[in-house]
């Protein structure tokens, strides 16, 4: 029971939320249920809080101890095997949406009117683009980088400092420093496990207040959409884990069974940070080497959004067919190669798929105000979202360290080496 404890209260919490909301937004005032909402997203806020308290050190202290007890070889071979992966899993999410979109015709039928000239989404679109991206990997200030979260500048330097720190090793010794990072990502994944006991909370504040405003009237209201996007979904996850498979043979269902409490925090949230640290956690004591995980899970996090490509290409095409403007089978495929490059852009921006979808529209002559049509239901579909792009970068990272063989989890039996009691 201690062993499955957290797992069992994000649950319950999940289940508190949906009642509580809804009776918040079925028998309260709509003033009286929103400002109910801001108490219950006190809760999600505080949690999310802590858990981007830690996310900064945890990714750097992890990534330079990896990086700095590594060659440089084995670096590079990590780097290129990561990035394979990561580039395949986009492109295949990317065609799965484009395939599901067109069987299934979830836009067919409304034929709503093109908006008039010059409205507008509300969501900033234009700042995305391959060169801004460029420009925004490289942090102007590490401590910048650290106050903001910013993924991606605080590896772009962790690397740079890792390579240097590995270059003070003398014949196989590790310099002091090296341990004393070493330790700090340690102590950093007990922090975690503190943060953690305010995961249910985190859960039940974020579902209440969603469902206090909007009601579960809104699912029912785009049901069709919603179930054939659940439909894509859980093929993706098939996919992932067949692939997994092939790679870590019985051992890819004990890694799921192992991100069982990620999955869930992910969910619930709908938010990638507040699962990080618990993926990077369990992922350790599944058997991936501290080395490799530090390593590729930062990265899948900026370049591994599998949920969010089969999203966009997915909400995209959507759009396409809402206003009954027909696309070719060349401009479709030209569509979802732009969201796959503008997608590495999208790392800690709020409602990031959204962001895409509205930047890539007007290119193809849609009205980027069609991303509303989209927005009431927008939580619960970034739910879907974070979840599969928590098993994704999990997956990945385990297939990689099987690849170097620094995964010590038996692949043809499952093992899986057995938890610590949470905290309570």
């Amino acid at each position: 029971m201690k062993k499955n404890r957290i797992t069992l209260w994000v649950i319950l919490a999940l289940i508190a939320g949906m009642g509580v909301g809804y009776y918040c937004h079925s028998y309260l005032a709509p003033a009286a249920a929103k400002a109910m909402a801001g108490y219950f997203s006190l809760c999600t806020d505080v949690f999310l809080r802590m858990i981007k308290m830690i996310i900064g050190p945890l990714v750097f202290s992890t990534l330079v101890y990896g990086i700095a007890s590594s060659d440089a070889s084995a670096v590079g071979r990590i780097t290129a095997k990561a990035m394979a992966w990561f580039v395949a899993a986009s492109l295949v999410s990317l065609g799965l949406g484009l395939l599901f979109v067109n069987v299934l015709q979830p836009g067919v039928g409304y034929n709503l009117p093109i908006p008039a000239q010059g409205a507008s989404s509300g969501i900033a679109a234009s700042a995305i683009n391959l060169k801004d991206f460029v420009a925004h990997m490289f942090p102007k200030s590490f401590f910048e980088a650290m106050s903001n979260n910013e993924i991606l500048q605080i590896v772009v330097f962790s690397l740079f400092f890792g390579v240097a720190l590995g270059t003070r090793n003398k014949g196989g010794v590790q310099s002091a420093l090296v341990s004393v990072i070493g330790d700090i990502s340690h102590v950093m994944l007990k922090v975690t496990g503190y943060v953690m006991v305010l995961a249910p909370l985190g859960v039940f504040g974020a579902v209440a207040g969603t469902i206090a405003i909007d009601g579960l009237g809104v699912l029912a209201m785009y049901g069709k959409f919603l179930g054939y996007f659940v439909i894509a979904t859980l093929t993706l996850w098939a996919l992932l884990i067949a692939a997994g498979y092939y790679f870590l043979r019985g051992g890819v269902f004990a890694l799921i069974r192992a991100m069982r409490v990620p999955i869930l925090l992910g969910f619930a949230t709908a938010s990638s940070e507040a699962a990080y640290p618990k993926v990077l956690e369990q992922l350790e004591k599944y058997g991936v080497s501290d080395k490799v995980a530090g390593f590729v899970l930062p990265l899948g996090y900026s370049f591994n959004l599998a949920g969010s490509m089969l999203y966009s290409s997915f909400a995209a095409l959507f759009i396409a067919q809402v206003y009954n403007v027909p696309l070719s089978l060349g401009e479709q495929v030209t569509m979802l190669l732009v969201l796959f490059v503008t997608s590495k852009g999208i790392a800690g921006v709020p409602r990031s798929a959204l962001v895409v979808v509205a930047a890539v529209l007007p290119m193809f002559h849609l009205p980027d105000a069609g991303v509303l049509l989209l927005l009431g239901i927008d939580h619960f579909l970034d739910m879907f979202r974070t979840a599969t792009n928590v098993i994704g970068n999990a997956l990945a990272t385990t297939v990689v360290a099987r690849s170097e063989s620094l995964c010590d989890a038996g692949a043809d039996t499952g093992d899986l080496p057995a938890e610590e009691p949470e905290a309570a």
